[in-house]
């Protein structure tokens, strides 16, 4: 049995499968975390009052997909991330970058019933916009995602996922306390990622154009 919350503006006694925006990190599914300060901060991102959602749920027999463990790294949450996200991406070498990383980082990450991995908020974006670009390294891709702790979510995502869901409570998210915690802690991530661009990275840095040029696949040692 896990404890999950989810932020929003409303309460949610029944979350129903296949409500919800397909274009999130994970294509579509209830996006909760394990922290209830960090789900307040969510139902309170648009500085109006909101709840974090509590719920319960028993995971024997779900599958589930945690890219932070289990031997997955960087690219293959990149990679879902891309299949899901709409980017703006102007610059040819983010074009090439985008098709490379598909092509050959992306998970069967469909076929699970639960998915735990980053959250990509707009400060996230602004750090995988930079890395398809060239603009940061591998290395500063992946420490750019604990910057701020902007956190890690969990998302729910099959029929049987949604059915094994209970309703605990409806706790209320002050947002004159909890949108001013949710505009520091970007507000935070940004500025470490400003200091971290000032680095000195050395000879060995590793750009997305050097892994497509040396053509990294899913299986290399450097990951």
């Amino acid at each position: 049995m896990i404890e999950l919350f989810h932020g929003s503006h409303k309460i949610i006694r029944l979350p129903k499968f296949g409500a919800g925006n397909p274009k999130n990190d994970y294509g579509l599914g209830l996006y909760c975390t394990a922290d209830i300060d960090l789900a307040k901060e969510w139902a309170c991102s648009e500085e109006d009052n909101g709840f974090a959602n509590r719920y319960q749920i028993e995971t024997d027999g779900l599958s589930h997909l945690h890219l932070n463990e289990g031997g997955y790294n960087i690219l293959n949450w990149l990679a879902i991330l891309l299949e899901n996200r709409t980017f703006d991406l102007s610059l040819p070498t983010a074009t090439r970058a985008k098709k490379y990383i598909l092509d050959n980082f992306l998970p069967d990450y469909r076929k699970y019933d639960i998915i735990t991995g980053y959250r990509a908020d707009d400060s996230y974006f602004s750090f995988t916009r930079a890395f398809l670009s060239n603009g940061i390294t591998l290395e500063q891709l992946r420490r750019a995602m604990s910057l701020g702790k902007l956190g890690e979510q969990t998302v729910i995502k099959s029929p049987a996922a949604f059915e094994r869901l209970a309703f605990v409570e409806a706790i209320p998210a002050d947002a004159s306390v909890y949108h001013p915690l949710w505009v520091q802690r970007d507000r935070n991530a940004r500025s470490a990622f400003q200091q971290m661009l000032q680095e000195d990275l050395g000879p060995n840095a590793i750009y997305v154009s050097d892994i497509i040029k040396e053509g990294w696949k899913e299986n290399d040692p450097r990951l």
